[in-house]
């Protein structure tokens, strides 16, 4: 599985907005790659802030 998408199926699964530090305790993916993969995402449109610093898979 790809990094981008081990991160969208952490965020999934949590059920709840989820950190950039949560996210990368979950997953095990080091912070460098779990930022790039978030980066892509927000750009796909794959997810969503609801509050700073907090994502959540797009509605």
């Amino acid at each position: 599985m790809e990094t981008v998408e081990k991160v969208l199926a952490t965020i999934q699964k949590a059920g709840k907005p989820l950190s950039a530090g949560q996210i990368v305790e979950l997953s095990g993916i080091e912070r460098k790659e779990v930022d790039k993969a978030m980066k892509k995402l927000k750009t796909d449109g794959k997810i969503s802030s609801p509050k700073n610093c907090f994502w959540e898979p797009a509605k």
